[in-house]
């Protein structure tokens, strides 16, 4: 009898004091002629036990409620124990009353450069700068855990952006590129920048309608969840209006552009019309998306 308590309670606590990531890594090295070293398995192996294993944040997540995450990293050269390469992130969520995952975070980070040692222990320091790579790797993943809490509770999610700021900062004097706002206009920064900045709040509200209000309903009320989500795109189109052709703009649909195309082109008939001409006018970057659009 014993036994089995201290088997339940064991679970139960497993489950309670569960790491926050469902994360799967890739390491391709193809384009640098060795693809085939043990450091870019050992690196694929040590990132991976490094996102799952650590507690980010107070919260107990329970093992279902695992953020699925990825980190692709391509890396094009290497010269010793340093590395060139571009780094490939995504992140989705379930869908209440469904086994559908939707995608909310898709990011594609070109100024990917960093230093390893293979074997080399992996750890996070808020307060310090360690490596870029432990920087990179992190500021990510407390961004996908703001934008994850954002398609739940709207703009819940700024605590973890904060965290991700303060990244940023403490890597802004490594002479890595993405952390400053010189280095361009789809960086690290700007990223964090624009989320935590009220002009881009279109973004975030966006967000949670479309997911919340949208795509969380629809196993009860399929009609209604679509024309929840078109309404999403309203913030999106007064985001625009002051800010065309933004950053948070390319976040957004990067993430959701092949789902839009697919809701609006099935389900319950809706007026999509209007709908399909705003996505072209805010988004036309993925005109061939839209063009897929059958109403």
């Amino acid at each position: 009898m014993h036994k089995l308590l201290f088997f339940v309670l064991f679970v139960l606590g497993f489950n309670l004091n569960a790491q926050e990531f469902n994360a799967t890594v890739g390491v391709n090295a193809e384009q640098t002629g060795n693809p085939n070293l043990q450091v870019f398995r050992t690196l694929e192996r040590s990132l991976t036990e490094f996102i799952n294993n650590t507690k980010w944040t107070e919260v107990d997540y329970r093992t279902e409620e695992r953020i699925n995450c990825s980190f692709f990293i391509n890396i094009s050269s290497f010269t010793n124990d340093a590395f060139a390469a571009t780094l490939q992130v995504q992140a989705s969520r379930p869908v209440y009353g469904s086994n559908y995952n939707t995608t909310i975070f898709n990011i594609n980070d070109k100024q990917f450069n960093f230093s390893y040692l293979e074997f080399q222990p992996l750890n996070y320091n808020p307060n310090n700068f360690e490596s870029n790579l432990i920087s990179v790797v992190a500021f990510y993943l407390y961004t996908i855990l703001g934008v994850d809490a954002d398609t739940f509770e709207l703009n819940s999610g700024t605590g973890y952006f904060q965290e991700a700021k303060n990244i940023v900062g403490n890597a802004q004097g490594s002479n890595t590129l993405g952390w400053n706002a010189q280095d361009g206009n789809q960086t690290r920064f700007k990223l964090n920048d624009d989320l935590l900045s009220g002009t881009y709040d279109g973004y975030r509200t966006a967000m949670y309608r479309y997911h919340r209000e949208g795509l969380d309903i629809m196993h009860n009320n399929l009609k209604k969840g679509k024309e929840m989500i078109i309404e999403a795109l309203e913030p999106l189109k007064q985001m625009n209006n002051t800010r065309p052709n933004s950053y948070m703009m390319r976040v957004f649909f990067d993430a959701k552009a092949d789902e839009i195309s697919s809701i609006l082109s099935g389900g319950p008939s809706v007026n999509i019309a209007d709908s399909v001409a705003l996505l072209d006018r805010i988004a036309p970057t993925y005109s061939e998306n839209w063009k897929k659009i059958k109403f």
